[in-house]
């Protein structure tokens, strides 16, 4: 058991073996490497991704297959090495979601930033793809024209997850 601290969540215990580990880190946070994933809500999809090392870090994620069911990636070979998955059915991906303090129905999600996970090796990888993907994906539809980058998403690419 690892005690951990969060501003969010308070001081709580994790079993070893529920700790993800990011080798590389996340965009903008490579040295915090270890998190684990805490229920948002039981009745909500939304997760927490909380730094194990870090009180004030942690990330609302979220499954994207739940607000956009053709999102679909090609993993780098690369990103599958590092996370070390046997099968690519091991991999789970979620994607990291923005909540303006202001207006919290104009949830975005970065699609272009997902999360890739091994539960089998509990190893993570933060992909960058191609700026074909918008950082600020809409979760809710939003009235008026689409802003350039929520219109850049009306692609699939072939999913190798």
């Amino acid at each position: 058991m690892v005690k951990s601290l969060s501003t969010r969540f308070g001081s709580f215990e994790v079993r070893d073996e529920s700790i993800l580990t990011f080798p590389s880190g996340l965009v903008g946070f490579p040295e915090q490497q270890r998190y684990v994933i805490l229920d948002h809500d039981t009745e909500a999809p939304f997760k927490w991704l909380q730094s194990v090392e870090e009180p004030s870090l942690a990330f609302v994620i979220l499954d994207p297959a739940l607000f956009h069911p053709d999102y679909n990636i090609d993993v780098p070979a690369d990103a599958l090495a590092e996370v070390r998955a046997g099968e690519r059915d091991d991999l789970a991906l979620v994607v990291i979601l923005t909540i303006p303090s202001d207006d919290p129905g104009r949830i975005t999600a970065n699609l272009r930033g997902p999360l890739i996970i091994s539960y089998q090796t509990k190893l993570g990888k933060q992909v960058v793809l191609s700026e074909g993907f918008p950082t600020r994906h809409p979760l809710f539809p939003v009235s008026g024209p689409p802003s350039p980058e929520t219109a850049q998403v009306s692609h699939s690419v072939e999913c190798q997850v």
